[in-house]
C-alpha cells in the first residue's frame, strides 16, 4: 500500500503532532507499507529518515506554511497514481489544504486528522481568521474526505459537530515506553508536582497556578515545577501571576527534551495537565509510560485514568483542581507509585505504536477494499 502523510512542521516546537505523526509513519512502514511524509521547513536539527521529505517555504506569513514545491509533489504523486491514501494531519495551514485540492476527483482516498483543531476552544482562537479561511479554503479542501481520524471520543464529537458525516476511525496516539530506572537526575529534594508542555493559554497553566496558591501552604513538602518552552510570550504572564500571588514554590525550568524529559517525568511524583482543549495529550501518555500518575482535566480525553486507577480526570477550572490537589497531594508515596505502575501497564497494553499502526492500516485497507468496517470505525 502506498501512503503519503502531510503535516505542516515537525520541529520540536511544533508540539504533539511533530512526534506522533512521525511515529505513526514509522509504525506503518513496519507494517510493510510504502509510507512517505511531506513537511515544510524549517526542519529539526537532527537526521531525518529517507522517507521524510522537507520542502522549502515559499514566502508569505510564516504561520501559513505555504510551499509551492510541496503542492507540486503531492499533485504529481496523485496524477501519476503513485499514492493510494493521502493522510492530512491538522487544519488551517496551507499544507492542510494541498491534500484536499490534489485528491479532488482522483482515485487516491483522503483521510483527515484534525489533531484538535476542531475543538470549541481551537475554533474560538483567532476566530475571525478561521471564519474567512473555512468557506474559501479549508472547508472545500476536506469535504470530500473518505474518512476522518479522531484520537478520542471527544474529537469524534468535534468532527460531527462541524457537520461531517463521513466515517471516523477512533485511534489514539501511541507512546514509546521508556526503560525503567532512567531518572538519574540527582537528589530529589521536595516532592514534585510537574507540568510539562508548551507554555500556552490553552494548557490552563494560569488555572494551575491559581489552584496551587490555594494549597501551597498546606503541603510544604511539595513544589510545583513548570517545564516547557515559552509560546507566544505566555511565560511572562505566568511569572507575573506567580509574583502577584506571592508563591514561593513554583519553579519555571525551561524546555526539556530527550532523556531530560523522561528524567523530569520520573523525578516527579505527580503530573498535571489542566488543559482547556486537547485532542489527545501526548504528555499524559508520556507521564503514564514513565510510571507517573496524572491529573488531567476533561479538556483532554483521558477518562480511562479512573477505570485503570492511574490518576484523576476532573472538570476544567480552578475549584475542581483545588479539590483534586488536596486529595492527590495527601496521598502516600506508595499509593502514588501504585497508580503510576497501573498507568505504565496500561500504556504497554494499549498504546504501543505497533498496535496503533496496525489499527490505522486496517482502516486504510477497508477504505480501499470495502466490506465490514473495523470495530474502531464509526460510520454514523
Amino acid at each position: 500500500m502506498r501512503l503519503i502523510h502531510v503535516v505542516p512542521r515537525i520541529t520540536s516546537e511544533a508540539s504533539g503532532p511533530a512526534y506522533s505523526v512521525m511515529a505513526l509513519c514509522g509504525a506503518l512502514r513496519e507494517q510493510g507499507t510504502h509510507t512517505r511524509l511531506g513537511v515544510v521547513e524549517p526542519a529539526p536539527d537532527r537526521a531525518l529518515p529517507e522517507w521524510v521529505q522537507v520542502f522549502p517555504n515559499s514566502g508569505g506569513p510564516f504561520q501559513l506554511g505555504r510551499s509551492k514545491e510541496l503542492h507540486r509533489w503531492l499533485r504529481a504523486a496523485v496524477e501519476r497514481a503513485e499514492v493510494d491514501i493521502m493522510h492530512c494531519h491538522s487544519l488551517w495551514m496551507m499544507p492542510n489544504m494541498y491534500p484536499g485540492w490534489v485528491t479532488q476527483g482522483r482515485a487516491a482516498r483522503l483521510v483527515v486528522s484534525p489533531r484538535g483543531t476542531l475543538s470549541e476552544w481551537a475554533l474560538n482562537h483567532s476566530r475571525w481568521k478561521k471564519r474567512v479561511i473555512w468557506p474559501l479554503l479549508q472547508g472545500p479542501a476536506v469535504r470530500h474526505a473518505a474518512c476522518f481520524h479522531a484520537t478520542g471520543e471527544s474529537e469524534y464529537e468535534d468532527i460531527r459537530r462541524a457537520g461531517f458525516r463521513q466515517p471516523v476511525c477512533i485511534i489514539p496516539n501511541g507512546i514509546e515506553i521508556p526503560l525503567e530506572g532512567i531518572d538519574d537526575a540527582g537528589p530529589r529534594g521536595p516532592r514534585r508536582l510537574l507540568f510539562l508542555g508548551r507554555l500556552h493559554p490553552v494548557k490552563g497553566i494560569e488555572n494551575l497556578i491559581r489552584a496551587w496558591s490555594a494549597v501551597e501552604h498546606r503541603f510544604p513538602d511539595w513544589e510545583l515545577e513548570i517545564v516547557g518552552p515559552d509560546d507566544i510570550g505566555h511565560l511572562a504572564r505566568l511569572k507575573a501571576l506567580r509574583r502577584e500571588l506571592r508563591l514561593r514554590r513554583v519553579n519555571f525550568r525551561g524546555p526539556a527534551f530527550g532523556l531530560q524529559k523522561w528524567q523530569a517525568y520520573q523525578a516527579a511524583e505527580l503530573y498535571v495537565l489542566p488543559t482547556h482543549s486537547e485532542n489527545f495529550g501526548m504528555t499524559v501518555a508520556e507521564a503514564l509510560a514513565a510510571g507517573t500518575p496524572v491529573i488531567v482535566t476533561k479538556g483532554a480525553p483521558w477518562q480511562g485514568l479512573e477505570t485503570h486507577q492511574a490518576g484523576w480526570w476532573i472538570d476544567i477550572g480552578v475549584d475542581p483542581l483545588v479539590a483534586c490537589l488536596k486529595e492527590a497531594l495527601s496521598c502516600a508515596p506508595d499509593d502514588l507509585r501504585t497508580r503510576g505502575a497501573n498507568g505504565r501497564g496500561w500504556m504497554k497494553d494499549e498504546f504501543s505504536w505497533r498496535r496503533i499502526g496496525a489499527m490505522m492500516l486496517t482502516t486504510y485497507t477497508w477504505l480501499l477494499t470495502g466490506g465490514e468496517p473495523p470495530r474502531h470505525v464509526k460510520v454514523t
